[in-house]
């Protein structure tokens, strides 16, 4: 999205925007220009909210990456979320009218403020536009369903993989490039996301980089056989796995023909 426009001296995106960035349609009953939304800036490692501060608003990442947190009482944060381009953050706040999970900038981030009595009143007049809003929560609990039905049906190697596959398709999405791209979050953060130990998700990536499903450069990742890591149930055994990756090395290796050819 070209992201608004400047008043003093501040950005702000209109209804059109924001609904298109929601990727739902925009309501042909509200002009243009009648509403404008403030964005604000985050900086990497900014709170966006706490758990228990008094809920006020809706936020839509217009850019950037984020994860939302549960902390218990020693401090131990268990990952409930990486929110991300055309996702909105702050809906567990409306039930209480307290925040029920912490917001965390992952990367610098721009994002949109959706003050919730601007919402309920807009609601109260252009009926579509509040259901259409109702759809863009179900849908950010239907992404949550789908990951606690998987947390407790997959193997440890099968949630790492649909976990990529997630991603390179959340990045296609928004435009990007699904093949290969960088991992905001730590290992630690994709572990306590998954119900794993960060041992557990980098021996993982490890074990699909050997066996050639994608490539581990760091925190950048290219998907190879996005079939494969879909259907991914486990993983032979380690010694399986080095066999088969050198007889792959081997097999690519250059015949006496091809060397004759290139000498």
């Amino acid at each position: 999205m070209e992201a608004g426009r400047q008043r003093q001296g501040r950005l702000w995106s209109n209804l059109k925007e924001v609904c298109d960035l929601l990727r739902i349609p925009a309501s042909v009953s509200v002009t243009s220009e009648e509403l404008l939304f403030q964005h604000v800036q985050f900086k990497t490692g900014q709170r966006v909210h706490t758990i228990g501060q008094a809920f006020d608003t809706l936020y839509i990442v217009n850019s950037g990456f984020l994860k939302t947190v549960l902390i218990d009482e020693f401090g131990n944060e268990q990952v409930l979320s990486f929110p991300m381009k055309g996702d909105m953050l702050g809906v567990d706040g409306i039930h209480t009218r307290h925040y029920a999970s912490e917001a965390v900038a992952l990367s610098d981030c721009d994002l949109i403020l959706l003050p919730f009595k601007k919402l309920t009143a807009l609601g109260r007049v252009h009926a579509e536009l509040e259901n259409m809003m109702y759809g863009v929560m179900s849908r950010e609990l239907v992404r949550e369903q789908t990951m606690i039905g998987m947390l407790g049906a997959l193997s440890a190697e099968a949630r790492v993989a649909r976990f990529l596959v997630s991603l390179a398709d959340r990045f296609a999405a928004m435009g990007y490039s699904s093949k290969l791209f960088n991992l905001r979050m730590t290992r630690h953060e994709i572990g306590s996301y998954l119900g794993l130990t960060l041992e557990t998700v980098s021996r993982t990536l490890s074990a699909f980089n050997e066996i050639g499903l994608i490539t581990v450069d760091q925190r950048t990742i290219g998907i190879k056989d996005a079939d494969a890591l879909k259907t991914l149930r486990r993983l032979p055994p380690s010694r399986s796995r080095t066999k088969g990756a050198r007889q792959k090395a081997e097999s690519e290796l250059p015949g006496d023909d091809q060397v004759l050819a290139t000498a």
